[in-house]
């Protein structure tokens, strides 16, 4: 087809003007699947956690019950349950303090200093911050909301298959992993919650928390090793495991973090959002 021909670009022009406004829908169509899939959360997780506890602690029984090294009294069984209790708990308790700080207005006000300074930004108050159409954790921000909440039943799946229950007559080195473990568990995935919280309901704090997560995450994984280490000798098959445990997870935090920091600190979507601020167009 030769573009000399006047028809013949008026009709590309119609492609383009038809792909382009497909395109458009697309988009649209993902924003508001997003959006839909935020809200929902927001609305059901409070339902969510409550079939969330139950299987923990079904879980739980179930590694108590098949535990190496079986409990000889109630009273030891529900020392070797009640890690699983707290792991059940954990993100429940984050979820409901969080929510109630930031029904209080105690989580809802911007720092008074930035660490975001890359760019040249426009401050905007609260009522350009709502009406901008990029405000909202919608389009790509929901899969970073997505993926805090997924981190939370991925980190008590590794542990749950990562080591039984332990019982007080367990090895030393076995005891310290045992609870090493939950400790991560319980600690990160509160903190994760926490930070799911604070994105879905556009808390200022959202950004800090977040890169403070994944500090105490990476740290966490060598408070283990070092625990672990410093135990009793380890058998060598369980230092090989645990090391590939532990490395697994620091690799996925800095995986995360090289992919999600820049548009944490660029994107004009989490700056209106959680900074209150836009991009200054020259």
């Amino acid at each position: 087809m030769s573009l000399t021909n006047p028809p013949d670009l008026i009709r590309v022009r119609e492609l383009q003007s038809r792909l382009g406004a497909q395109g458009r829908v697309l988009i649209d169509k993902a924003a508001d699947t997003s959006r839909a899939l935020v809200a929902w959360l927001d609305r059901t997780l409070g339902r969510l956690m409550t079939g969330w506890m139950v299987l923990c602690g079904l879980a739980g029984l179930a590694k108590v019950a098949t535990a190496p090294l079986p409990a000889h009294s109630g009273q030891q069984a529900l020392i070797m349950l009640a890690p699983f209790l707290l792991i059940a708990f954990a993100p429940w308790l984050a979820y409901r303090l969080t929510s109630f700080c930031l029904d209080a207005g105690l989580l809802t006000r911007q720092p008074a200093f930035r660490l975001a300074f890359l760019g040249r930004w426009r401050k905007l108050n609260a009522i350009e911050v709502r009406q901008n159409p990029v405000f909202g954790p919608t389009g790509l921000m929901a899969s970073l909301v997505l993926g805090l909440l997924v981190n939370i039943p991925l980190r008590v799946i590794e542990f749950l298959m990562a080591v039984p229950a332990m019982a007080s007559s367990a090895p030393s080195w076995g005891l310290v992993m045992f609870y090493a473990l939950a400790a991560d568990s319980i600690v990160m995935s509160c903190a994760y919650m926490v930070c799911f919280v604070l994105a879905v309901r556009a808390a200022p704090l959202f950004p800090r928390m977040i890169l403070l997560v994944w500090v105490l995450d990476i740290m966490m994984q060598f408070a283990i090793a070092h625990a672990v280490a410093g135990s009793a000798p380890v058998p060598d098959a369980v230092t090989r495991s645990l090391s590939y445990l532990l490395f697994g997870n620091i690799k996925k935090v800095l995986i995360s973090t090289v992919v999600w920091l820049p548009y944490i600190l660029l994107s004009d979507r989490v700056n209106v959002t959680y900074r209150a601020r836009c991009a200054a167009r020259l």
